[in-house]
């Protein structure tokens, strides 16, 4: 990683040097070493851009804003973001002739929870070595296996292609693999496998923790509005907070809707839950229902494709078939 680092500091330097752009939307280190903020940075302040594995935030978000500024901004893109970038490009939400999009490579972000659990406190400064993460505590030094800290949406990566970028780093095929191989999908089955009563509790005992901080759509590239219904003081539920069980079902049901077809799977929403709610098991289920009826289809593959949810075709599935379907959902 520090290799990487280096590497990457060089290049922005020299892409902001040369023009190529004004300015960069990077990395910050917070008040402890896990807690990394993307921030817009320019010459003057580069030196505080840093790349680790706690980097985890999609870019892809923040361009929707900095692509209405003047001049160029240089994204720094993992395989993953790429898909929400293509997305957000074909909605027409990204300006793509404002943005110098830089591929780097990533072999899984870390989650500093799964690091807690293991009972590793105190934690002053975190060393990635690849295979071993070293944590350096306030009781002495502990390690812990890289495999066993990743982010659950790391365990299913896509891959570490880039599908969309003016430019690598380094070339995909030198790029670190991520150990993944779990089915992404596995959640989803055990779900539908339960009672409609199970899955009812389930929920209900998730979305009960909801505090309505409105993480989740905040850090969501699918949830692009610029004025969101839930802050719109004439639609009757800005600001609106959980007043009961319906309003903490209807929030998290409403917003997975609304992103159906469009989501591409970028766990962001599971990520900054305070409350730790699987708010990417709601997704991944009309992504697998979308799959199932309309054939495979992963969204921000490319920015040209048009999605199964806004195309219709003469092979799509009948009211009757999703009714049938949605009786064991």
């Amino acid at each position: 990683m520090r290799e990487i680092n280096e590497m990457l500091k060089k290049k922005v330097s020299e892409l902001l040097e040369n023009g190529t752009a004004d300015r960069i939307i990077g990395w910050q280190a917070g008040e402890f070493c896990y807690d990394v903020t993307p921030a817009v940075m320019r010459k003057d302040n580069l030196d505080e851009l840093f790349y680790n594995g706690f980097c985890g935030a999609n870019q892809s978000k923040y361009l929707i804003q900095e692509s209405l500024e003047e001049g160029k901004v240089l994204a720094l893109l993992k395989p993953c973001d790429t898909y929400s970038f293509n997305q957000l490009v074909k909605e027409h939400r990204v300006n793509r002739e404002k943005v110098y999009a830089l591929g780097i490579p990533c072999s899984g972000m870390l989650d500093v929870d799964k690091i807690k659990a293991l009972g590793i406190t105190g934690i002053l400064s975190i060393e990635d070595n690849g295979e071993e993460i070293k944590v350096a505590t306030m009781y002495g030094d502990k390690t812990c296996k890289r495999t066993e800290v990743l982010q659950e949406r790391c365990k299913v990566c896509k891959g570490k292609e880039h599908k969309a970028y003016d430019e690598l780093l380094i070339p995909d095929e030198d790029a670190p693999e991520v150990p993944n191989g779990e089915d992404r999908f596995e959640l989803v089955n055990k779900l539908e496998a339960m009672t409609s009563q199970e899955r009812f509790d389930f929920w209900r005992g998730e979305l009960s923790k909801c505090i309505r901080c409105n993480a989740c759509r905040n850090v969501c590239p699918a949830c692009s509005c610029r004025t969101c219904v839930f802050d719109n003081d004439n639609s009757g539920v800005a600001a609106k907070s959980n007043a009961d069980d319906f309003e903490e079902n209807m929030f998290h049901i409403i917003r997975a809707f609304h992103v159906a077809g469009r989501c591409t799977d970028c766990g962001e929403c599971s990520r900054v839950c305070p409350q730790h709610i699987p708010l990417h098991l709601l997704n991944r289920k009309f992504i697998k229902d979308i799959d199932e009826f309309y054939g495979e289809f992963q969204a921000g593959e490319d920015d040209t494709a048009k999605g199964p949810l806004t195309a219709y075709t003469e092979g799509d599935c009948e009211p009757s078939i999703v009714m049938e379907k949605g009786g064991e959902a």
